[in-house]
């Protein structure tokens, strides 16, 4: 079944407040996803700090972030952070401050 456009939208839009493809080529994220008003994708393993690998930005209600930073083995996942009502302009930032990645040169 296709992805609806509204998804991949939403998606698109988070990505390029994190950077585009310069978020992508900084951090190794790979296998993005985009869901009902949210974008996750993978970080490579022991890449992050705190052994995150996998993050999932989603659009709350208010028009806000709420990010999932998380750390995936096998078949359990581990909630290292999360972080509720984030900005967009803070989305960088605290990607940074929790992964120890930098978004952009």
């Amino acid at each position: 079944m296709p992805v609806p456009k509204s998804e991949i939208a939403v998606a698109a839009v988070i990505l390029e407040q994190l950077g585009g493809r310069r978020f992508l080529a900084m951090t190794g994220a790979k296998h993005l996803l985009a869901h009902p008003s949210a974008l996750s994708f993978r970080l490579p393993s022991s890449f992050a700090k705190k052994g995150i690998n996998y993050v999932r930005i989603e659009l709350n209600v208010m028009d806000l972030y709420d990010i999932t930073f998380s750390c995936l083995r096998g078949t359990e996942t581990d909630h290292v952070e999360q972080l509720r009502d984030v900005y967009c302009e803070q989305l960088r930032e605290l990607f940074t401050s929790t992964t120890g990645l930098e978004t952009s040169l």
